[in-house]
């Protein structure tokens, strides 16, 4: 089994950085013998907030990580989601708060990194 991490940065609108990070690690996360971890950073926490209402017909960075949350796992450093007010119970199903030294294991288990 390949292990595959995405460590994002950016806010989850504004730029597509967080968009394309996450179309990639959907696609991947529904590949067989595929491990998918995700770490939301800095803004990009708030890509896990529940409840986003985006215009019709834009993207929406809740339900795109929705998808690799079925297969793959996705932790938010605690102290980013602090400086921003994001609580644990704002949080999408599946999301979870984490911090440097969990982020600092997935990074030496995976085989890849990819940073957004």
């Amino acid at each position: 089994m390949s292990s595959l991490l995405f460590i994002v940065n950016d806010a989850p609108y504004g730029n597509e950085r967080a968009y394309n990070a996450l179309r990639l690690a959907g696609t991947l996360a529904n590949r067989e013998g595929q491990q998918v971890r995700l770490f939301l950073m800095a803004d990009a926490v708030g890509c896990a907030k529940a409840g986003q209402k985006v215009p019709e017909g834009y993207y929406n960075v809740q339900l795109m990580l929705g998808k690799v949350l079925r297969k793959g796992e996705v932790g938010l450093c605690g102290t980013c989601m602090d400086a921003r007010g994001l609580a644990e119970s704002d949080l999408i199903e599946g999301a979870k708060r984490s911090t440097l030294a969990q982020l600092a294991d997935w990074t030496a288990e995976a085989d890849k990194v990819l940073v957004f």
